[in-house]
């Protein structure tokens, strides 16, 4: 696939290596193009730099690797709200959450819902929200099993697409449903960094079901 990235954060980096080692193709913006330079310079031949606009345009899938508060503005460079990403298949892996607290920052809504508004027609998809960069650049592990990535949008194919991408990283894809759920995966995401920064292991807090 080629892929969109907007974003030059560690998430965006780990996940472009981790498919481009894959085989697929990708194009990295931020708000800096000096960053995204050095970034694609240090994913290699199948990634470049290019313009926000550039990144979201004509791509299989896009990335919106960013903190919450900058998802609007890279959006808006990206000419979202022109439709540039009608059609397209959006990942979101956005933590709208207080930090070190997990509190939940967007009122009533979710923080996925949000971007679907500020993208008209993107498939957004809530997804790899869940672990750290750090996940998706560790080498596999045989005796472990594969981490499940619960995700939830409302396209069929845009749903596909991700888990194929998810499947890329070794990852298990698992559908929890409609977008209308992703505030439930955003409480979730808070639930595991509260605990995790109040010292507590998120896994021992939650049940092994046979």
């Amino acid at each position: 696939m080629n892929i969109g990235i907007l974003g030059t954060g560690n998430l965006a980096e780990a996940l472009g290596a981790a498919w481009t080692h894959a085989g697929h193709e990708v194009t990295i913006a931020g708000r800096s193009s000096a960053k995204a330079k050095e970034v694609a310079d240090r994913l290699g031949a199948r990634a470049r730099a290019a313009t926000p606009r550039e990144a979201a345009t004509g791509r299989d899938a896009v990335l919106l690797a960013v903190t919450w508060t900058g998802a609007a503005d890279i959006l808006h460079s990206a000419g979202a709200s022109e439709g540039i990403l009608e059609g397209t298949p959006l990942i979101d892996p956005t933590n709208a959450v207080e930090h070190g607290v997990g509190v939940l920052l967007t009122g009533a809504d979710s923080m996925a819902e949000r971007i679907a508004a500020l993208a008209p027609g993107a498939r957004v998809v809530k997804a790899l929200h869940l672990f750290p960069s750090a996940q998706w650049t560790a080498p596999a592990d045989p005796a472990r099993p594969p981490v499940t990535v619960a995700m939830c949008g409302d396209d069929p194919s845009a749903l596909k697409t991700v888990g194929d991408l998810v499947r890329d990283l070794g990852g298990v894809p698992a559908v929890l449903g409609p977008l209308t759920r992703a505030r439930q995966l955003e409480e979730a995401a808070g639930f595991v960094i509260g605990l995790a920064f109040s010292g507590v292991d998120p896994n021992s807090a939650i049940p092994r079901v046979e």
